[in-house]
This record gives C-alpha cells, sequence and structure tokens, in this order.
C-alpha cells in the first residue's frame, strides 16, 4: 500500500472521529435540530376510541327525500379521537357540580383568604391570585355556610320551602384565542410599523382596534345547568312531566345522554374539560395542548359510517332490522310505535351495537351538535381537506345565521334522520329534549 493512500486512510478515519464526536457535543456546526425536546407518546384518551384519517365520499347515500339536492363532495379528514358515546348525565353533571363549587369558592374567597393563594406551588408570585381548589370546601362548617347562604334561592323563591342551588347562578366563565380573526392577514403585526394596525369584531359585534396579541382572546360567560323544561316545551299537548323533574337529577338516568343542552353549553362543556384535563397534567412535563371540542359535520360523517363506504346506516345495509328482525338503532318506527325498538325515549347509551370504529348511538338515541354552521351550500365552498364552516353567531344575529348542523337523528325521528348523509340544524341558543352531543381530540403525531 502506498504512502499516499495510508494517509488517505488515516485522515478519513480522523475525519469520522471528529465528526461523530462533534455530533455528540456542539453538533460541530451541523445542522441537529434542538436537543432534549423528549418524546411524545399519545396516551389513550378514557372513553374515546381512535377514528383514522381517510378520504370518503360526504353526503348522502340515498335519495334526498327533502329535496334539498345535497351533492356528495369527495373529502379527506385527519386522524382524531372521538367519545363512543353521547355525554351522559352523570358526566355533564361533574361539569356542573365543579362550576357549582368554583361559584361557591369564590363567594368565600372574599371573606376567607385561604380560598385565594398568592403563591404557586413552586414559590412564585400569582397576579392575579386565583382560586384554590387543594383547599377542602366543607359546606356544613358554621362560619362558611352563612356566607354560601346567596348561592341558594331566596326564601320568597324556594318551592314548598325547599332549600336548593340557584341554577340562574352556574355560569362558566371560559376564555379561548380567535385564531380565525388572528389569520386574517388584515390584522397581521406590522413589522414595518412594529404594531398591529388591523381591528377585530368583538362578541358584542363592535369593530375595535388591535391593541396587542392579547385582544384575540376572547371570553364568555354560559350558564351551565340543563333546561329540563324542554321535554314540556318540546310537545303540545303530552303529559312528560316526569322526564322534566327527574331525567337531570335521578341516579336511575345517570347513563342515559344528557339533553336540554344548548350548542354554546355543548361548546362551554368541551372548553372545561380541556382546562380540567390539561391542568391535572401540567407540572408532570407533559406537552398540554389536549383540546376537546365538538366534531364538526364532516368528522362526526366520517366516524358515524365506521370505516363502510356508501353505507345508508353505521351498521351497513338498506334496512333498519337485524336479521331476526330486531331494530338496530331508537328511533321512531312505522307510523310512532315509539316502544317497538327498545325505547320509548332516550335510552341508555350504548343499548345497541356499536358500528365498525367501537362508536355507539351514532344513529337515533339523541341527535347531536357539531361546530359545523349550517348552510345549504356548504357541500359547494368548503375545502376538501378537513372541510369545516364555522360562524360565532352574535344575540342580535338573524335566526338563519344561528343555525349549527345536528347529525345522527334521534329517538323521536323516522328513518331518514339517522341516516349517516342526513343532515340537519338546530338554532345555537336552544335546547331540545332530543339534541345531544360527544366530544372529539385531534390525534397528535403521527396520522394514521
Amino acid at each position: 500500500m502506498s504512502g499516499t493512500i495510508k494517509r488517505l486512510l488515516v485522515y478519513g478515519s480522523f475525519s469520522v472521529m471528529v465528526l461523530l464526536s462533534g455530533c455528540k457535543n456542539s453538533g460541530n456546526g451541523e445542522l441537529t435540530g434542538v436537543r432534549k425536546r423528549g418524546k411524545y407518546l399519545e396516551p389513550l384518551p378514557l372513553g374515546m376510541v381512535l377514528i383514522p384519517g381517510r378520504s370518503f365520499n360526504m353526503g348522502p347515500s340515498d335519495q334526498d327525500i327533502t329535496g334539498a339536492i345535497t351533492p356528495t363532495r369527495t373529502v379527506d379528514l385527519a386522524t382524531f379521537w372521538m367519545d363512543d358515546t353521547e355525554i351522559t348525565n352523570n358526566e355533564y353533571r361533574q361539569f356542573v357540580y365543579w362550576v357549582r363549587d368554583s361559584v361557591a369558592r369564590d363567594l368565600l374567597s372574599q371573606k376567607f383568604p385561604e380560598f385565594k393563594p398568592t403563591t404557586s406551588r413552586r414559590g412564585d408570585p400569582i397576579d392575579p391570585p386565583t382560586l384554590d381548589y387543594n383547599v377542602r370546601l366543607n359546606w356544613k362548617k358554621a362560619e362558611y355556610v352563612t356566607e354560601l347562604e346567596q348561592l341558594y334561592y331566596d326564601k320568597t323563591e324556594r318551592i314548598f320551602g325547599k332549600k336548593e342551588i340557584d341554577i340562574r347562578k352556574l355560569n362558566y366563565n371560559y376564555f379561548w384565542v380567535d385564531l380565525q380573526q388572528a389569520a386574517r392577514r388584515l390584522n397581521a403585526y406590522d413589522y414595518s410599523k412594529q404594531a398591529y394596525t388591523g381591528s377585530i369584531l368583538d362578541l358584542n359585534g363592535k369593530v375595535v382596534p388591535i391593541q396587542n396579541r392579547s385582544s384575540f382572546i376572547m371570553s364568555e360567560a354560559v350558564n351551565v345547568y340543563p333546561d329540563t323544561l324542554v321535554w314540556i316545551r318540546d310537545f303540545t299537548y303530552a303529559f312528560n312531566e316526569p322526564w322534566a323533574k327527574l331525567y337531570f337529577s335521578h341516579p336511575g338516568f345517570d347513563e342515559y345522554p344528557v339533553v336540554g343542552v344548548s350548542w354554546k353549553q355543548a361548546k362551554a362543556f368541551c372548553m372545561w374539560r380541556t382546562n380540567f384535563k390539561n391542568k391535572s397534567l401540567s407540572g408532570k412535563g407533559d406537552y398540554t395542548v389536549q383540546d376537546y371540542r365538538l366534531p364538526s359535520e364532516a368528522e362526526w360523517e366520517l366516524a358515524a359510517r365506521g370505516g363502510l363506504d356508501n353505507s345508508m346506516y353505521p351498521w351497513g345495509g338498506y334496512y333498519t332490522r337485524s336479521k331476526t328482525g330486531c331494530f338496530l338503532a331508537n328511533f321512531k318506527p312505522m307510523r310512532g310505535n315509539y316502544s317497538d325498538d327498545g325505547g320509548k325515549a332516550s335510552v341508555k347509551v350504548a343499548t345497541y351495537e356499536p358500528n365498525g370504529y367501537g362508536l355507539y348511538d351514532m344513529a337515533g338515541n339523541v341527535a347531536e351538535w357539531t361546530i359545523t354552521a349550517y348552510d345549504e351550500s356548504t357541500y359547494n365552498f368548503m375545502h376538501d381537506m378537513n372541510p369545516n364552516f364555522e360562524y360565532n353567531a352574535l344575540s342580535d344575529d338573524p335566526p338563519t345565521m344561528k343555525r349549527k348542523v345536528i347529525r345522527g337523528g334521534s329517538w323521536k325521528d323516522i328513518a331518514y334522520y339517522i341516516q349517516v348523509g342526513t343532515r340537519t340544524f338546530e338554532y345555537q341558543d336552544t335546547a331540545k329534549s332530543y339534541v345531544g352531543f360527544r366530544c372529539v381530540r385531534s390525534s397528535i403525531g403521527d396520522d394514521n
């Protein structure tokens, strides 16, 4: 071997060693990415199933009897998680109780400083102070009882003298970032002027200039208690008083889907669930970006189809009965024989068999809110990737602008409305005895 070749081999070996050594310590000037970012393995959310993202034909799989001539559109969605059942009375009650306790703690914090800490667990100052949920809330403690009296109905409003929580005071205050307005080019930060020059529409319908990035933070207060009188209001000349009195409050209905919840209340529940989950993860080194939300109309339909293409129902086929003659969902069969399918009104969640994805009651039982605003021509202008159309209607907007898509049909609907491609609507500020909801959560990382 010549001296030249030997020198080349030695030099090459030396270069490799320097490169490996450099990568281990400083990267030797090479692009190595930010170190020690950690690995994220998405945990299985309790009570949810993974809906693989895919392309599918969105729209009716049968003749449209309403004459709306809704087109069929090929769309593609990202992977997401979805609750395997509708949110139940007992699950929603956890939200109501949390709000009740928060209102109580807020009242007590005005007189008892232990409910409002001045430092965090790490000793950092808190500005402004927040409620301390680690302090036990004792409803029977003598000095607390007097202060909490204002949380109950006044004696003049009590029915038969019964002491009850005033549900009008159970308001949930929450915040979110309006990314839609933030993404508009006119609202972008002007680096040449070192300032924001655009303006946004606040929740009161006023156009206000953007002061800084915090201007995109929106806040809203929503009363969270379900409207139990929907059982009477929705049906003229019918005796549904027992449901109005017991459906949400009695433990016998705990596993039934919650109803009497408006679109705004369902949205507030999703925000609370997000904050409740992420707070439990804070300080554990996890990436707290697990946002729960209402599904888009397209996500709901993809999930309802259960992996089946061009099928009328979640179970496939053209019929609402099994081979043995049993109904496969809770709806209004025949000419109104409500009990023929196993339930006069709503029934316990997961009473019927799940679809191919493991989701229960995607047809019938109660219809479900989606985040999507209803428009007859949505299929014509929506994008074909992760399609959605949202509009945050203001309180004084016309009713047409307050329509939100509901899907799945309910116990009071005929078979047409429980088909996976059928779409209809309710108004965002109304509650019904036949409309509930379930949550979804976007999947993080690999898209299946």
